[in-house]
């Protein structure tokens, strides 16, 4: 343990005492303030104080939450859009020719395509063009064509389809490819 002194020296010359600066009852209370703030510490980290056998949780109960019979219908719809057929995931394409993506997907009702890049939605310009078509009642097909392409166009793409039920979405990334004669 390490003790704090004070030295003085006595008027008369013949040495020095010494008294302690801090007392034993301060010295407890820093300890236990020491103590408090390393659980704290270990609290705020989600450590805690743990069961016997060592793992967290290992007492806990499952909660049961009724479900709706009409939630139920609605979340588990077989007629939800469901997106059957797209282009490959990763991609590459040459600099001035054209990018093409399809995307296919069924529900009833009949979903509705969007696509976006980078998780923003593209609409049709000079440079890109989205043609569809319909399959019976259920289906639609969707290809996206970007002509010609430049570096810009490099990213992640998605497909999204939707319909009263569900959403469903799959992703490309493409990169370009410089090209040399």
């Amino acid at each position: 343990m390490v003790r704090l002194h004070t030295s003085t020296s006595s008027s008369t010359g013949r040495g020095t005492t010494s008294t302690p600066l801090v007392s034993k009852k301060w010295l407890v209370v820093l300890m236990v303030v020491v103590l408090l703030l390393g659980e704290v510490a270990e609290a705020r980290k989600g450590g805690g104080r743990r069961r016997k056998g060592g793992s967290k949780g290992s007492g806990s109960k499952s909660i049961f939450i009724p479900i709706d019979p009409a939630s139920r219908a609605y979340y588990d719809n077989t007629n939800g859009a469901k997106i059957t057929n797209w282009s490959h995931f990763e991609s590459e394409y040459i600099l001035g020719r054209k990018i093409v993506f399809m995307c296919s997907a069924e529900g009833h009702p009949r979903p509705n395509i969007m696509w976006f890049k980078n998780g923003i939605e593209l609409y049709a310009h000079d440079f890109l063009q989205v043609h569809e078509w319909f399959e019976g009642e259920k289906i639609i097909k969707s290809k996206m064509e970007i002509d010609p392409a430049t570096q810009m166009d490099a990213g992640y793409y998605e497909c999204q389809a939707n319909n009263k039920y569900a959403v469903d979405t799959k992703g490309f990334r493409t990169d370009y490819l410089i090209f040399f004669d």
